[in-house]
């Protein structure tokens, strides 16, 4: 498969927004795809996860209500719009794909990965 591949990352100040996207995504082949961040030093979290049929999304407790995870497979892209940015948000943001179901949160789980989209959000 083709990899992924991030972009979008940015600085911005705090209260503003980003969005990320990757691609290529292709449903018919990846179960899951999913937004994981990893803060500095500190292990990659699940930001959000969405099943291929979108029918299924999971976000962080600290990204609820402020970021939206959605997939457009006509082309064939992922998408993680995120609002009202805190500086806490900042972070190296990686978009990963599985083949498998369920839709897991541990890294471990997803097989392809992007390179990673450095967001940092000043306060």
């Amino acid at each position: 498969q083709a990899p992924l591949v991030e972009s979008g990352g940015g600085s911005v100040q705090a209260g503003g927004s980003l969005t990320l996207s990757c691609g290529p995504v292709w449903p018919n082949v990846w179960k899951c795809m999913a937004w994981f961040r990893r803060p500095q030093g500190v292990d990659p979290e699940a930001v959000a996860v969405i099943s291929d049929t979108g029918d299924s999304r999971y976000y962080a407790d600290s990204v609820k209500g402020r970021f939206t995870i959605t997939q457009d497979s006509a082309k064939e892209t992922l998408y993680l719009q995120m609002n009202r940015l805190k500086p806490e948000d900042t972070a190296m943001y990686y978009c990963a794909a599985s083949a498998s179901l369920p839709c897991e949160l541990q890294a471990a789980a997803y097989r392809s990965w992007g390179q990673g989209t450095q967001v940092t959000v000043s306060s």
